[in-house]
């Protein structure tokens, strides 16, 4: 069974930074993709970052290029995304997700609050 694990959530100033690490397990990933997604109150969940496990490429939503940084280290099975230069607008709930195709398995979620 996949499980998926973030940690890494908290309140932050805008400008600031935060680190979110995503701990995966269950079976090997080396044909998955793996993805960090983001839901605000009311608002739709949506794709962040994403990285294919095996060759590390990378992906981001406009609103976060450049910002944003998602990395991954097979040897732990962990999957991070750096954060940096936060806003107000990226307050939300951040999940780790994975599948094959779509995103089939996602994680509990972990908040992250930037203060103006």
């Amino acid at each position: 069974q996949v499980q998926l694990v973030e940690s890494g959530g908290g309140l932050v100033q805008a400008g600031g930074s935060l680190r979110l690490t995503c701990a995966a397990s269950g079976r090997t990933f080396s044909n998955y993709r793996m993805g960090w997604f983001r839901q605000a109150p009311g608002k739709e969940r949506n794709l962040v970052a994403s990285i294919t496990w095996s060759g590390g490429i990378t992906s981001y939503a406009d609103s976060v290029k450049g910002r944003f940084t998602i990395s991954r280290d097979k040897a732990k099975n962990m999957v991070y995304l750096q954060m940096n230069s936060l806003e107000p607008e990226d307050t939300a709930v951040y999940y780790c997700a994975t599948g094959i195709i779509g995103y089939n398995f996602w994680g509990q979620g972990t908040q992250v609050t930037v203060s103006p």
